[in-house]
């Protein structure tokens, strides 16, 4: 379509430069840079064979097919690079960054929120041996530590599903992210 004026978006036009960035990159680069969306292997590999993608739309399709299919072992691989919810990310990486930006609601929740989450997150890992992961961006403390109580209840193999799903809304928050250079 070489109409410009017809009201497309920058994505059907080709003229994304987000999305003409990350076609570019080396499999190497894309595979790096991709991996801070979703630490699974399989997934980074997938979408490098997919490249180049002709839009937005096509490469959030695809982050989100293969994302679906994570394993229990690609969850714990994936897990074992976030941080506690309550917890501040470390380090001055886009990665820590992204996720501060993410938490950010939970954080600033005050010393009484961090004492809850910091209770609750010790039970949950008791519990289900490993740290509550959860796509906490744009919710209340509130609502996340009602929603880590509410996950108690989940047997182990409900659980990592459910954590799966998660990673699949953080995973394209984060491409959005890749894709907007931020």
């Amino acid at each position: 379509m070489s109409d410009t004026s017809s009201g497309s978006s920058a994505a059907e036009r080709n003229d994304d430069p987000g999305l003409a960035r990350i076609n570019a990159l080396t499999s190497d680069d894309f595979r790096a840079e991709f991996a801070r969306c979703l630490n699974v292997d399989r997934w980074t590999a997938a979408l490098d064979a997919e490249r180049p993608f002709a839009s937005r739309e096509a490469l959030l399709a695809a982050a989100d097919a293969h994302a679906a299919q994570m394993s229990d072992d690609e969850v714990d691989t994936a897990i074992s690079r976030h941080p506690r919810i309550g917890e501040k990310a470390s380090g001055s990486d886009t990665e820590s960054r992204w996720s501060r930006g993410e938490q950010s609601a939970v954080t600033a929740g005050g010393d009484a929120a961090a004492q809850a989450f910091a209770e609750a997150n010790a039970a949950y890992e008791a519990r289900f041996g490993h740290i509550y992961l959860v796509c906490a961006s744009g919710r209340s403390p509130e609502e996340l530590l009602t929603d880590l109580k509410e996950r108690m209840d989940n047997s182990a193999e409900q659980e990592k599903r459910v954590v799966a799903g998660e990673f699949r809304k953080i995973a394209l928050l984060r491409v959005e992210k890749v894709l907007d250079n931020a």
